[in-house]
């Protein structure tokens, strides 16, 4: 069984945030039986040696299944998919096609939106968020031509890159960054309409304690 290392317990302005959301989600939608591990970030406890020796940057979350040890949350769905058999094309050229929007998502379309949500939190300057989100409407137009008569990024069907994509997304929820973008605005509504993320949703705030609307 694939245990989950998640959070159990986090500072209060985290959760919502982690990405652990992200592989209950690739779980959930392929029914591939698991538990959560929740861990005390709090606590410290990502940084005990135990930890450490699952964990080589001391992260969260990382997936043990019955001794095979899986960083990164792109990796961790990426095998979660691949286990399953769901998630991703049998054939080798959808596999690579899935692979790539899976990286496009966390190695380009996440790093500024992560930037823009920190920084609406610490306070950053005028200029400096106008130059991320200047960056952010350069992606964000390769995704609304990439959606053009599409459902879903990768594929015709739902995959983890959707999920990864989905995800990268929520750091913005709070701002109306795509509004400019009425397909990427579709994917991400219908993408976090479906009963599996609705689920990950429930399992996630019970753990944390909080209630879901909490998390939206």
């Amino acid at each position: 069984m694939i245990t989950l290392y998640g959070f159990g317990r986090i500072f209060r302005q985290g959760i919502g945030e982690t990405k652990d959301l992200r592989i209950e989600w690739a779980l959930q939608e392929t029914g591939l039986p698991y538990r959560v591990h929740g861990l005390d970030h709090t606590a410290g406890e990502l940084d005990s040696p135990a930890y450490s020796k699952i964990s080589p940057f001391h992260q969260a979350p990382v997936i043990d299944d019955d001794g095979f040890i899986v960083a990164e949350s792109g990796a961790a769905v990426l095998y979660i998919a691949e286990k399953a058999g769901r998630l991703i094309p049998s054939d080798f050229q959808g596999r690579i096609r899935v692979t790539q929007w899976c990286l496009a998502a966390l190695n380009t379309v996440e790093p500024p939106l992560a930037l823009i949500a920190l920084g609406d939190t610490a306070g950053m300057t005028d200029e400096g968020r106008a130059q991320w989100i200047k960056l952010a409407n350069r992606f964000f137009d390769g995704l609304e031509r990439r959606l053009d008569g599409r459902e879903w990024i990768a594929c015709a069907e739902f995959t983890v890159a959707d999920i990864l994509l989905a995800t990268v997304l929520r750091d913005i929820r709070k701002t109306d960054l795509m509004a400019s973008y009425p397909r990427l605005k579709e994917f991400y509504a219908r993408a976090l309409a479906r009963p599996a993320w609705e689920r990950t949703l429930d399992l996630y705030a019970k753990r944390l304690g909080v209630p879901v609307a909490d998390i939206c």
